[in-house]
């Protein structure tokens, strides 16, 4: 089981030491626990409400890459050299990913990033919304059971939303130690900001969700390795274990980013990870691979 190192000041990602992986094909093949072979994509994310008022148009590119704007941006027009970015944005610091919903209202979860102040932690502990009709950002819920700290600054990790039932799945990484991992996938109902569930003891970095033939799935990058696994969703609460599907070969890779690409076909996005703090944006340091199910194995190409 990966092992944490302790927080430093850092300016770039920080891989594992000592691990050297040499490659001389930019393909695999990985038998897999069967889920079915339809992969259907699943989105109803609608844009803000609020983007028509501010003059938000044309393709809109949403930015948490942290190099010139803090938190997130919004790019916009028709070669995205326009920018829409409120100092306000600015007060909870900076942004991981984000989910949009049925109504256009943007959900984000937070990054520890560079280095931290004594206010890092608790920003850490909660979940962020920017209104659909106002732009504005906000506090949506707090977590008082997630407790980073010098040792792990991760808190809120991941998040994607269910459009099936309002909901949105959330990860949280906090509690994870030398020994075992700690990890906690929330449900959690949007309506009356109730956690319908909490699915513990897995360090999830990413989320998305997949439906197949067969079933429905959350699908989740492991913290701890280099693979994808996925839990079956059954009236809407997560059931058994999880089922590693792959792994990326080289071991310091963890998938940061899944897309599901349409019928028999995955893209993921992986970055170096070892739980101390990182520049996310460095795009050097991320890798993209093209998934397809074939005959019962993943086929995983790098791009």
């Amino acid at each position: 089981m990966r092992k944490y190192f302790p927080v430093v000041v850092a300016l770039c990602i920080v891989g594992i030491a000592g691990a050297v992986v040499v490659y001389k094909k930019n393909e695999q093949s990985v038998k897999t626990n069967g889920i079915g072979t339809v992969f259907k994509k699943y989105r109803c994310a609608k844009t803000g409400k609020f983007f028509a008022e501010k003059g938000i148009s044309g393709p809109v590119t949403i930015d948490l890459s942290q190099k010139k704007y803090k938190g997130i941006a919004l790019y916009y027009g028709a070669n995205n050299d326009k920018v829409y970015h409120p100092k306000s944005w600015e007060r909870f610091e900076h942004m991981s990913t984000y989910a949009a919903d049925k109504q256009g209202n943007l959900y984000l979860v937070p990054m520890p990033f560079i280095s931290i102040r004594p206010t890092t932690f608790n920003l850490l502990k909660n979940l962020y919304k920017i209104d659909t009709n106002t732009g504005k950002l906000s506090i949506f819920m707090h977590f008082d059971d997630i407790r980073p700290s010098p040792n792990n600054p991760y808190g809120l990790n991941a998040v994607v939303y269910d459009c099936d039932d309002d909901t949105l799945w959330v990860s949280a990484i906090d509690e994870s130690n030398y020994e075992t991992q700690k990890g906690v996938i929330y449900h959690i109902d949007l309506k009356n900001k109730k956690i319908l569930q909490r699915f513990n003891g897995w360090d999830a970095l990413s989320l998305t969700l997949l439906k197949t033939e067969k079933k429905k799935f959350l699908l989740f990058g492991s913290a701890r390795d280099s693979g994808l696994y996925a839990i079956e969703i059954e009236h809407s609460k997560l059931v058994g274990n999880p089922k590693k599907l792959f792994e990326i070969a080289n071991p310091v890779e963890h998938i940061r980013k899944i897309k599901v690409k349409g019928k028999k076909h995955l893209q993921v996005e992986t970055i170096p990870f070892s739980y101390t703090l990182i520049t996310e944006s460095s795009k050097k340091d991320r890798v993209i691979y093209h998934v397809t199910y074939k005959n019962e194995q993943w086929q995983i190409k790098k791009l």
